[in-house]
């Protein structure tokens, strides 16, 4: 096994706790069924969010799913002028058997214009 990044992000609407958590658990849903990932494979899961973003830690939907034991980080993304606004990042380290070719990273919402390349609309 070998451990791989999985990457997401995803945008909402608001500044408010609720949006924040159901933006975060709908992401991390989406990462860890795409990737049919286990509790016990996840190493650590990082949390950007811009610095529009600050009424909760997106951590905390991560624990609110049963996410207990895994290490949880959260930070802000680097102010860059006309960057997207209200994005939650993910990054997740995984030990997988997946190849880096088949990991399947998701960008949701608005943040689908930050990898067109590999969005799915």
């Amino acid at each position: 096994m070998t451990c791989r990044g999985i990457r997401g992000a995803i945008t909402v609407n608001e500044n408010n706790a609720e949006s924040i958590k159901m933006a975060s658990v709908r992401l991390l849903k989406e990462m860890i069924e795409n990737n049919t990932i286990v509790e016990d494979d996840i190493v650590s899961i990082f949390f950007s969010v811009t610095e529009d973003l600050n009424a909760i830690f997106p951590a905390k939907a991560a624990r609110e799913m049963g996410l207990n034991h895994t290490p949880l980080l959260c930070f802000h993304e680097i102010r860059v002028p006309d960057g997207l606004e209200k994005c939650i990042r993910i990054l997740m380290h995984v030990n997988s058997n997946l190849s880096i070719q088949d990991i399947q990273h998701s960008y949701l919402e608005k943040a689908a214009s930050l990898r067109p390349d590999i969005a799915k609309q």
